[in-house]
């Protein structure tokens, strides 16, 4: 069996971009569009052959051809959804060089922190997905969490509005020779308020972040509606505003790089390439429990009234809505073999890891940060929607402002 470095080579020879360009599919082929880094090239050509060997072994539900196009931010994929749904007038005079309407995706990755708006403004369709055998292997807390009424909250008798593909958490990053001169490492959330990084951390520009991390080191839930609820919560946010140097969603990484902060807070997809090929930065999860984020498919509304050709031919009668050639992927990305390499190649972990680790080979047993321990992963909860959304926002810019006053 190859080993992560020998495949991470061979991805080296054959790049995302060129393989999805020289997939050459006809233009009715049924489009997936993947964030860039998101799905190994491997697992692209795993999928590839497999689609081109499948009506053989089964010519009575012929698959049609699959295309696979990268957009490089989770964020433009949202603004995707949001064109195709309200797409703007064409032009009167079609002029050399105008750039043509984006064709419309039949499933498209979405983080589950647009999962909400894109319900309430029905930019995504439901996905009939109870009856595919890989859904019932998903754990629970997966299933819940893509459930959801008309509005976008969760709900258990909802619909089912996205398919998990991979997962990721907020995790620790820390300069290791800073550290070691100190005599000790960060392990949880409480190491952020120790006196020794005073003005030394890095933090992202998030209030549901924030005080989501200070609400897990005080014990209660990062979805607490009620923030009067945890009466110590202001306090700890100020003397966490004392310990921040730099705040950003973007570049809060740079600053640990550089040695002008020693310690950082941002997401495993982001916090992982880096601490696997720089020695100065390291990595750890919370051991009391962290912030949980997730990539799912979907399925944008505006191709019900596309009238896809390949979608129109490749009808399935278990489920309606789904051509048999994406019933093939989502059920490929939930094989037991597929997901373990997903999660061996990619920096986040298939959702079929969230909690069963008897799939997981001496190579990801390694991934400690990408796999924490499952007592971690039980405490950790994705950020679902607020009945006050605003109210993280505003307890936030009140402590900042309060900071800097003084």
């Amino acid at each position: 069996m190859l080993n992560r470095r020998s495949l991470l080579v061979a991805a080296g020879l054959a790049s995302l971009n060129y393989l999805l360009s020289g997939c050459r599919a006809p233009s009715q082929a049924l489009r997936i569009r993947v964030l860039d880094d998101a799905v190994p090239a491997q697992i692209l050509q795993e999928f590839q052959r497999r689609l081109a060997i499948e009506p053989e072994a089964n010519s009575a539900s012929p698959l049609g051809a699959v295309k696979f196009v990268v957009s490089p931010q989770l964020a433009d994929l949202f603004e995707l959804l949001q064109t195709w749904k309200n797409p703007a007038p064409p032009p009167r005079i079609s002029l050399p060089g105008t750039t043509r309407p984006t064709p419309i995706d039949d499933l498209i990755m979405l983080g589950d922190y647009w999962l909400s708006a894109a319900i309430q403004q029905k930019l995504i369709q439901p996905l009939p997905l109870e009856s595919l055998a890989g859904w019932s292997q998903l754990p629970l807390v997966m299933q819940q969490l893509v459930r959801r009424d008309s509005q976008g909250q969760p709900s258990p008798t909802g619909q089912i509005w996205g398919a998990p593909y991979r997962w990721s958490s907020l995790v620790i990053a820390y300069n290791v020779e800073r550290f070691e001169q100190l005599g000790w490492q960060p392990s949880d959330w409480s190491d952020l308020w120790r006196p020794e990084l005073r003005r030394q951390i890095s933090l992202l520009d998030s209030a549901r972040a924030t005080i989501g991390l200070t609400l897990k080191k005080l014990g209660q839930s990062a979805n607490l509606a009620d923030l009067s609820q945890a009466p110590a919560l202001t306090n700890e946010l100020e003397a966490l505003q004392q310990q921040v140097k730099f705040y950003s969603s973007t570049d809060y990484l740079q600053p640990l790089m550089l040695g002008d902060s020693w310690l950082a807070v941002g997401w495993s997809t982001e916090v992982l390439p880096i601490a696997e090929r720089d020695r100065r930065i390291a990595a750890v999860a919370p051991a009391s429990g962290s912030l949980l984020s997730a990539d799912l498919w979907v399925r944008p509304a505006a191709q019900a009234q596309a009238g896809n050709p390949a979608q129109n031919q490749n009808q399935n009668q278990a489920s309606p809505n789904l051509p048999p050639s994406l019933i093939q992927w989502l059920e490929f990305c939930w094989q037991p073999e597929i997901a373990a390499q997903i999660s061996l190649l990619s920096a986040a972990a298939s959702p079929l890891l969230l909690l069963n680790r008897d799939l997981l080979s001496p190579s990801l047993q390694k991934r400690a940060v990408l796999l924490p321990p499952s007592s971690a992963v039980e405490r950790s909860e994705f950020l679902l929607p607020l009945s006050d959304p605003e109210a993280y926002r505003r307890l936030w810019t009140a402590v900042r402002q309060m900071v800097q006053a003084t």
